[in-house]
């Protein structure tokens, strides 16, 4: 029986979600249960729609009783693009992806263009060479849960944020479900309390 994983991806009004439909049809190794967003009407649920993957819409208040009431029925939850503050998750099985090196262009105010206009900056003032895809287990702090996987990504001098950013998702889209594999078959895990224990990361 296949683990059975759900996923948080909050996307607009207008898109988001390519992460969330990528995983679906990769056919990883768990079985999708839902994706929930804390948009109702919005890109992800025109994409769960679509894919016949059930759509949970989950508004404020972002409460640790309410997510566990959500994750109950899975074994592994993904964050791909959620940009609320989880509290409440098992961080050994809650785990979600980056859109830059961590941990130096993480934490709170650091998603989505702003993780790029960041790396940018660093790149043109030559305190960085590169971007990155980060994954990690997620702690109740914004991003700094055990890197299990990093991935560069080069930046070339005429690159804006859009560039940069198409260039990442990219990477995401061909890295998230081969490590998301990796993880709900176990071969990337930790305990959950010890950094130390990590086992199985990647880092590039």
């Amino acid at each position: 029986m296949k683990p059975k994983l759900i996923i948080f991806s909050s996307g607009t009004k207008e898109s988001g979600g390519s992460g969330f439909e990528n995983l679906v049809k990769f056919q990883t190794a768990a079985e999708i249960i839902g994706v929930v967003s804390n948009i109702e009407d919005g890109g992800v649920r025109e994409r769960a729609d679509r894919m016949g993957v059930p759509f949970i819409y989950f508004p404020a208040p972002y409460t640790a009783e309410r997510y566990q009431e959500i994750v109950k029925d899975a074994d592994f939850i993904a964050l791909s693009g959620w940009m609320r503050l989880v509290a409440g998750l098992d961080p050994r099985v809650t785990f979600n992806i980056h859109p830059g090196p961590l941990p130096e262009f993480g934490g709170k105010g650091l998603y989505g263009n702003f993780v790029h206009e960041a790396v940018l900056k660093a790149y043109k003032e030559g305190r960085t060479t590169h971007s990155a895809v980060s994954m990690h287990f997620v702690t109740p702090e914004f991003d700094e849960g055990p890197i299990f996987f990093r991935y560069p990504v080069p930046i070339m001098p005429e690159d804006t944020v859009q560039t940069l950013a198409e260039r990442v998702q990219q990477s995401e889209h061909e890295w998230q479900p081969k490590i998301t594999d990796k993880v709900v078959s176990g071969k990337i895990s930790w305990d959950g309390e010890n950094p130390s224990t990590l086992v199985g990361a990647q880092l590039s």
